[in-house]
């Protein structure tokens, strides 16, 4: 896995989570401006509106994780001659999904925060 950082395609390293992050700040500014709460803390703790949620994330990311499992198994192919699937879909969580989650939240949080002292 530690690989990847330095052989061939490691451009994908940094466009990915790139891709996921744009995807992830659009989406929260609009969660914000719906008054929605946080997306990550909502998945966990909203079980009502959770398959919803899922939905929505996954339109947003679904392209970039998809493009990000792709790039692996190419990578894979290329270096390894071989496919591993479960790194593959391990390198593609790590690089499209997680950042998506993490940021979506922080910019809703934050974008909340601004509109909550603009009012004061």
């Amino acid at each position: 896995m530690t690989d990847r950082v330095s052989g061939p395609m490691k451009f994908r390293l940094l466009l990915q989570p790139v891709m996921a992050s744009v995807f992830a700040v659009v989406s929260g500014l609009k969660d914000a401006k719906a008054g929605k709460p946080p997306y990550f803390w909502s998945l966990l703790t909203d079980p009502v509106h959770r398959r919803d949620m899922v939905k929505d994330g996954w339109k947003s990311v679904g392209k970039v994780f998809v493009l990000a499992l792709i790039l692996d198994v190419v990578y894979q192919v290329i270096v390894l001659r071989f496919v591993y699937p479960g790194e593959a879909i391990v390198v593609a969580f790590v690089l499209a999904i997680l950042p998506y989650l993490i940021l979506r939240g922080l910019v809703t949080r934050i974008a909340h925060r601004k509109v909550r002292n603009a009012d004061r």
